[in-house]
């Protein structure tokens, strides 16, 4: 693809940072480390970023996912053109309003209102514009009664509806969002999908995305990107990659004590607490045709649990991800103590040979599907496993369409 239709096209890009291993915060200290013995001096090179290459086409909304401390920030800040590059090259092609640091073009001691004009000002309106504008800005924000308050005394979380509020009237290209839906609440989050869907349906806005909700990658990116220690392992369709991320994390979990602790940043949850499980129910070695199934058992205690609460399962071919189904609204029937759901899936154009992994989940219903909560899930090691022995057709048969059939044993 000719460069007219990249937006941004980022090259064999690296960063690094120095980390000090001591501080001076006068000259007093400084005579005093320079006696201290067995001490540490200088510094270490942090390796955020390492070589990392990509493509951004113009109308495309972009996911960029990993874990905390995996160099994303610093990529969109290298994007926005707030850090510099130590090696490689990132151009873009249009204009950019980046929205990556709650705050950022605040100012504490000025009002609300004070605030909008100035980071109007900022991003090139002028003040007949911003008034044209203001209203709306006020609205979507939903901050009326607090414009002509000082910004210190509001909240991190009307902040930034504020903040978001008004770089979304910035009539630029290419939007950088990072962790937007992360401190709104659930009628601010409302509106941002809102804006989302139809933002993505216009193909002269770029916007680059980064989260830790999968679920917001999988409804609204065209591509996205997964980074782990400043590389990127992957990069394709948002569901091969969100999959991936999960996957990542179930790869981190700690066990202690017995009890298998999730700590996936967007879960904190432990599976015992469900008594979460997952076993196979057909035989695990099978020929081509046959119904693989498995059985999900959990626990519940709560009555405002039985219609809230509903499990879901994941399956990994040769360690790729290839389907998430869920019974989100296929009517199960929970009951007070232990729940057994079983799930079947045809062995059909799976190749010779493969392996087929069931990762087990449980979920809390949200008002809205984007708001469900991931309250357990079990670990890869506990993975339940099958062997395909042998096969007919084609081994690259369209599987992911492939439904499984849910039944329930009381």
């Amino acid at each position: 693809m000719s460069d007219k239709g990249i937006a941004i096209s980022v090259k064999r890009v690296s960063k690094n940072f120095k980390l000090p291993h001591e501080q001076h915060s006068g000259i007093k200290q400084v005579i005093t480390n320079l006696f201290k013995k067995n001490k540490k001096r200088g510094y270490e090179i942090q390796n955020v970023l390492d070589d990392i290459s990509f493509d951004v086409k113009k109308g495309e909304f972009f996911g960029i996912v990993g874990r905390n401390g995996s160099g994303k920030s610093t990529l969109l800040k290298l994007i926005s053109e707030i850090y510099v590059p130590d090696k490689g090259n990132i151009q873009v092609n249009g204009s950019l309003t980046p929205f990556i640091e709650l705050g950022v073009g605040f100012n504490p001691e000025l009002t609300g209102r004070e605030n909008v004009y100035m980071n109007g000002a900022l991003m090139g309106f002028s003040n007949k514009q911003m008034d044209a504008m203001y209203d709306e800005i006020v609205k979507f924000a939903e901050l009326q009664r607090f414009m002509d308050q000082k910004l210190k005394n509001y909240s991190s979380g009307m902040q930034v509806r504020l903040a978001f509020s008004i770089a979304i009237r910035a009539d630029t290209d290419i939007l950088v969002l990072d962790e937007v839906l992360a401190v709104g609440d659930e009628a601010f989050q409302r509106k941002c999908s809102d804006y989302f869907r139809r933002i993505r349906n216009d193909k002269n806005k770029t916007v680059i995305l980064v989260t830790h909700d999968m679920a917001s990658v999988k409804k609204y990116c065209d591509r996205a990107v997964l980074i782990k220690n400043g590389k990127i392992v992957l990069e394709g369709g948002p569901l091969d990659v969100a999959n991936e991320y999960t996957l990542i994390n179930y790869d981190t979990t700690n066990t202690t004590s017995g009890t298998t602790a999730n700590t996936n940043v967007d879960n904190n949850t432990k599976k015992d607490i469900y008594k979460l499980a997952v076993k196979p129910i057909s035989d695990q070695v099978l020929k081509s045709g046959n119904n693989m199934t498995v059985e999900i058992s959990y626990k519940l205690e709560e009555k405002s649990d039985l219609a809230a609460v509903f499990p879901s399962v994941a399956l990994y071919i040769n360690n790729a991800p290839i389907v998430f189904d869920t019974i989100r609204d296929k009517g199960v029937k929970n009951k007070i103590g232990i729940n057994k759901v079983r799930y079947s899936y045809s062995t059909n154009d799976i190749s010779e040979g493969s392996e087929v992994k069931f990762i087990a989940e449980l979920w809390r219903r949200g008002q809205y599907r984007d708001s469900d909560t991931e309250l357990a899930f079990t670990d890869m090691k506990d993975a339940v496993i099958f062997k395909i022995s042998s096969t007919t057709g084609s081994p690259n048969g369209d599987i992911f369409h492939k439904r499984g059939l849910w039944g329930y044993n009381d």
